[in-house]
């Protein structure tokens, strides 16, 4: 493939070289071409099928190469064949030419292209997929847009040919008028120039903004269709700006940004104000693996030179603290906070009526409409539970309904390898518990890197929870008797077994919560989660989703991201909207050590096909780490090829969540491992651990020929 790619270049640069070395342009000048003007018409005369052959075999190559000479070209077609038989030439071989000029683009440099800039590729490819022809269409039109490069740059995207030539006849039938039609006259041109008068070239730019304005009257008409059978519905004036239902992360931070610019904002939560994040997931586990983690150095208090550290604890006791935690922070999120921010809170049941309308019922029954121009979807997510059979005889917990536990369990099986699950496992498992974790793919946290996952695994052997990976469960029951008790069956290698506990709890991942707010019945589309443009926008341009309910991430920083989005679209959309940016993503999975990645991955960038440069560190080398007895994991970026540009990074340690924040700043200003490693670190820290990251970067791409010179200089310097 290579060789061919090598030989189509050969012969590609051989032609254009001939063009330039041979003077063949001289042919392609105006002046030339008006003088011959007359033989070539009398020749057309006389063999009219040869010369229109040619004529068109010449277009299309110089077309295909991006030659320079087709505006004089489509001027001669005009004079020779006339203003119909002309404009067909023209208008098909111009067409033909730009396309093979694309195919040969694609075949030659998209790989390239994509080895270096994979992940904006992708990006590129999926507008291409949805907007694409429109684009290239109104391109097309302009003729100030050199049209070569237009075929050049399409080859690098995933456009299929026949569209891109379709496109590209119509798109480029007006300018290919003006010129044949200019030809007509070609004895009255003096210049190219001359051609296209500014009012004419202003023209153009009308023409091609023309299908701009049709795609917003298109919007427009399309709004006004799925709005049709609510018209009635719609009010005159309006209650609220915007009413946000759920008070999760993403409806607190966009009912806060709506308050903040004096919008009149209505935000509902039918059970705990802060949603799923403060209640059930992120503030409560991190508390309870704190108090794990605490549990765990003392039971290995040796490491810190304390030959026997004796404690006792009540596991009902270590439950009440996560809930005092949970409490301490309930005031970030309360009812009387967001008041005060001028944010119009209601607790009760919020469903969508009518694309304006949003009926509230509270505990008591009672119930009230509030009309607003937006609204916007914050429901958040549930615990999935598998149905399996019996579970709901043997009983089970989620990360939703573990938190009033008092009585630490003796055998706890958790279901489930993701993050949640191994987080909860390992925290039990200092607690106490006798942990085994149940994962039906081939290892834990799928998403990270094989090493990442086997570090993982390790890590949570070593504190006694048993890992099966590879495991599906297939059942739940419970023996009778004096010796019964609750048990799950498991599949691994066609063989089956039982595994007794006394608690279950499922971790087997999150859905959305899309039933009973009125989606159904406005036939808004839901999947897995609420179907959304890049604006956020459901088939209703006014009512948007956020946060969990709406994907593709299901991180408490990634709905509060969204919230801007969903906030100033709601409000603005209608003079401006911005695109939700998802191209720099944190997360992190708070084992000890900790997993935290952002950007692409190594099995990411193969499955993409991306190239990429690894640099690593190992944390084992750093003085913090081993003056804090946690000298284990590394950092592992990945660069661009012979380039500082930061693609991914993924860091396996202590306090990794933190230490992350460095390089998601950097990925997100585009600030490259030069920058890190010119950057001062206080010593000692974790965070020098990015900056000899950076140094080891820096250290493979040592200039090693200047480097060798300069050895001699310095030898010449001592005589």
């Amino acid at each position: 493939m290579k060789s061919r790619k090598l030989w189509l270049l050969v012969l590609l640069a051989a032609l254009v070289a001939a063009y330039f070395a041979f003077d063949l342009g001289r042919f392609l000048s105006l002046a030339y071409v008006k003088g011959a003007q007359a033989d070539f018409a009398a020749l057309y005369g006389e063999r009219p099928w040869l010369v229109a052959g040619l004529y068109f075999a010449a277009y299309v190559a110089v077309t295909a190469l991006s030659l320079p000479g087709a505006a004089v070209m489509t001027l001669l077609g005009g004079a020779v064949f006339g203003l119909l038989v002309g404009t067909v030439l023209v208008s098909f071989a111009s067409s033909i030419g730009a396309t093979l000029a694309m195919l040969v683009s694609r075949y030659v440099l998209r790989d390239t292209v994509k080895s270096k800039f994979g992940a904006r590729l992708a990006d590129i490819d999926k507008g291409v997929e949805r907007e694409g022809a429109f684009y290239l269409f109104t391109l097309r039109l302009v003729p100030i847009f050199p049209f070569f490069v237009i075929n050049l740059l399409m080859g690098l995207t995933k456009m299929k040919a026949a569209a891109f030539y379709w496109v590209s006849q119509l798109g480029m039938l007006a300018g290919t008028l003006v010129y044949v039609n200019a030809g007509t006259q070609l004895a009255k041109i003096e210049s190219l120039a001359g051609i296209v008068s500014p009012g004419l070239l202003a023209s153009f730019v009308l023409l091609g903004i023309f299908p701009l304005i049709a795609k917003k009257i298109v919007d427009a008409v399309k709004a006004r269709r799925v709005y049709a059978k609510w018209a009635h519905k719609k009010p005159k004036s309006y209650d609220r700006n915007m009413v946000v239902i759920g008070a999760g992360a993403a409806g607190l931070v966009t009912s806060y940004i709506a308050a903040a610019v004096k919008a009149k904002v209505t935000l509902v939560e039918s059970h705990k104000m802060g949603g799923d994040c403060l209640n059930y997931g992120c503030v409560p586990s991190k508390a309870l693996i704190k108090t794990a983690t605490l549990v765990r150095q003392m039971r290995h208090s040796a490491d810190y030179g304390v030959a026997k550290a004796s404690f006792e604890f009540d596991f009902a006791q270590v439950m009440e603290r996560v809930a005092g935690i949970v409490r301490a922070v309930e005031p970030h999120d309360s009812v009387e906070r967001y008041t005060g921010l001028g944010v119009d809170v209601q607790i009760g049941t919020a469903k969508i009526v009518d694309p304006w309308h949003v009926q509230i019922t509270k505990d008591d029954g009672s119930t009230s409409v509030l009309s607003t121009r937006c609204i916007v979807v914050a429901t958040g997510a549930r615990p999935f539970v598998p149905p399996l059979p019996s579970i709901e005889e043997v009983g089970y917990r989620t990360s939703d309904t573990l938190w009033d536990l008092r009585e630490l369990p003796r055998r706890l099986v958790v279901l489930g390898g993701g993050p949640i699950g191994c987080e909860l496992a390992q925290a039990f498992a200092r607690l106490g518990a006798q942990v085994t974790q149940i994962e039906m793919l081939p290892r834990i946290i799928i998403r990270e890197d094989e090493e990442v996952s086997a570090s993982a695994q390790q890590a949570l052997q070593d504190d006694g929870v048993t890992v099966l990976t590879g495991h599906k469960a297939l059942r739940c029951g419970v023996d009778e008797g004096a010796a019964g008790g609750k048990w799950i069956e498991v599949e691994a290698g066609g063989s089956t077994r039982r595994i007794a506990f006394d608690l279950l709890l499922c971790a087997v991942g999150r859905v959305a919560r899309l039933q009973g707010f009125g989606l159904e019945e406005l036939g808004i589309p839901t999947q897995r989660t609420v179907v959304t443009d890049e604006y956020l926008q459901t088939i209703y341009p006014n009512i948007l989703a956020a946060g969990d309910v709406a994907g593709p991430f299901q991180f408490t920083h990634t709905a509060a991201h969204q919230a801007w989005y969903a906030a100033v679209n709601g409000l603005f959309g209608t003079f401006r909207r911005f695109k939700a940016d998802y191209s720099v993503i944190p997360w992190a999975t708070f084992i000890d050590p900790e997993v935290a990645r952002v950007g692409l991955n190594e099995q990411e960038a193969k499955e993409n096909g991306i190239a990429y440069e690894v640099t690593r560190y190992g944390i084992d080398d750093l003085d913090r780490a081993i003056a804090d007895s946690a000298a284990h994991g590394w950092v592992k970026v990945l660069t661009v090829p012979g380039k500082d540009r930061i693609l991914g990074v993924t860091i396996v340690g202590v306090h990794a969540g933190d230490l992350l924040a460095e390089y998601v700043l950097a990925m997100k200003h585009g600030l490259g491992l030069n920058k890190i490693l010119g950057t001062i670190h206080t010593y000692p820290t974790l965070a020098e651990a990015n900056k000899y990251a950076a140094g080891e970067w820096k250290r493979a791409h040592a200039p090693q020929g200047l480097l060798r010179w300069v050895e001699k200089f310095h030898a010449w310097r001592r005589g």
